[in-house]
C-alpha cells in the first residue's frame, strides 16, 4: 500500500488493498435494513454470508453472486449510504473529512467497532435465509 494513501489520493484512485484497508469491519452494511427517505431502520437480521464472530463475509469474492441483494460499496457510490456510522473511512473521505488518527490507514476488524457502529451485540443477530 503506498504510504498515507487516505491522505493523498481520492477514493476512487485507491488500489482494492488500499480500498479494503479502510474498512473497520462494523458489518453494518451486512445486516437488513429498510430505508424510507432518510429514515433508515436496521434490523438485527445478518446477511447469511456474514461471520458473525469476525463481522467479515464468509466469500468476499463471489458474494453478490451469492446474494444478489448485497451491497457494493464504491467510489462512485459512498454518498448514497449516509445510513452508514459516522465513524466509516469511506463516508469521511467522500466528505472531505480526515480519518482519526486511531484509524488511518489500519484495519481494526473488531468485534467492539462491530458492536458500536451497529449498536446491536452479535449475540443479538440472527441470520436471514440464503
Amino acid at each position: 500500500m503506498r504510504e498515507r494513501f487516505w491522505e493523498k489520493y481520492s477514493l476512487g484512485e485507491l488500489s482494492n488493498r488500499e480500498w479494503e484497508a479502510l474498512c473497520d469491519g462494523c458489518g453494518k452494511c451486512c445486516l437488513k435494513r429498510e430505508i424510507d427517505g432518510d429514515r433508515v431502520t436496521v434490523y438485527g437480521v445478518a446477511c447469511p454470508l456474514l461471520d458473525i464472530e469476525t463481522a467479515r463475509c464468509k466469500d468476499y469474492p463471489n458474494r453478490q453472486k451469492k446474494v444478489p441483494r448485497c451491497d457494493k460499496l464504491t467510489a462512485s457510490t459512498v454518498s448514497r449510504y449516509n445510513w452508514l456510522p459516522d465513524s466509516c473511512a469511506y463516508r469521511r473521505l467522500d466528505a472531505g473529512k480526515s480519518l482519526p488518527k486511531l484509524r488511518r490507514g489500519r484495519r481494526r476488524r473488531t468485534q467492539a467497532a462491530h458492536e458500536k457502529a451497529c449498536h446491536c451485540p452479535s449475540s443479538n443477530l440472527t441470520r436471514a435465509a440464503a
